[in-house]
């Protein structure tokens, strides 16, 4: 596990995975990271790539052949990820094609996930080299889960989501069978910038948002106020998710989206896939803001 820390913010990064699993007043005890408590859901932050989500049968096609991969991709609980750099303010980690991972995704590239600490700010910067000859197809995302209630005087049921516009969207439902998306929608917001928590909010797994206007979002205690703000403008999909039993929220922007029931597997085709030409570089950031009066 790795560390950094200013006068108000300490984080704490796992190596396996480059997992960000600790955001922690640096005055205090306070605690805004999800504890990943295995009985629930043994995660804190998952980063995905080169996927969103689940394939159908866990398969897809590229160019003649099939490919498999875990749901996420292989980023997650990777123990091969290594830390590239370090600087008072950040950490950066790397993976690098090798010959396991060409089995599941026939493209070189190189993933590189920063985490730069400035004042109650973490900046998440994700950058990814096409190392291959050929044009290379992906999608990338984060999956944080935060703390939810933060302190010991709340419930789950004291905390909505606000978000920085009026939205009108609709979730897109996931068949709770093999979880993909399917055809369905169900409407969520009516010209409406919150959205109240409950546990049995996610009794059909994550709301998925395709059209939001919002890049910003922020987790709101009735009794607290503000207590973080995640802001996505690179991001044109978005999770919110959590067990149903969990006392967390995961807020999660995406760059791509998990199989639709009726896909042909296509990897070249797949909705929201990025396409990366020989020896570019793509970079896309999200930030994490915690609210400056819980850390005093």
């Amino acid at each position: 596990m790795f560390t950094i820390e200013n006068d108000l913010l300490k984080i704490a990064v796992k190596k396996t995975g480059a997992e960000l699993c600790q955001i922690q007043s640096a005055k205090h005890d306070t605690q805004f990271m999800w504890d990943a408590n295995p009985d629930v859901w043994g995660s804190f932050a998952p980063n995905l790539f080169p996927i969103i989500g689940a394939l159908k049968k866990g398969s897809y096609h590229f160019e003649g052949e099939s490919y498999s991969l875990p749901k996420h991709g292989i980023i997650r609980n990777n123990p091969n990820i290594e830390l590239h750099e370090q600087t008072a303010n950040s950490l950066t980690f790397k993976l690098v094609y090798n010959e396991a991972t060409l089995k599941m995704y026939p493209f070189k590239f190189e993933f590189y996930l920063t985490y730069t600490l400035k004042n109650a700010t973490i900046t998440l910067t994700h950058r990814i080299k096409n190392a291959d000859s050929k044009t290379m197809y992906f999608s990338l995302g984060g999956h944080p889960a935060f703390k939810c209630p933060v302190f010991q005087d709340e419930t789950y049921e004291d905390y909505i989501l606000e978000f920085e516009h009026q939205e009108n969207s609709s979730t897109h439902l996931i068949n709770m069978e093999n979880g993909l998306i399917s055809s369905k929608t169900k409407p969520i917001f009516n010209a409406s910038k919150t959205l109240a928590l409950t546990h049995d909010l996610f009794n059909a797994d994550a709301l998925i948002f395709k059209d939001l206007k919002s890049n910003k979002v922020t987790l709101k205690s009735k009794n607290h106020g503000a207590i973080l703000s995640v802001s996505y403008k690179d991001f044109p999909y978005l999770g919110i998710w959590a067990k149903p039993a969990g006392n967390y929220v995961c807020i999660e922007p995406w760059l791509g989206i998990a199989d639709h029931e009726n896909t042909n597997q296509d990897f070249k085709t797949k909705e929201g896939i990025l396409q990366l030409e020989p020896n570019k570089t793509f970079a896309a950031s999200y930030t994490i803001e915690i609210d400056p009066k819980h850390l005093t």
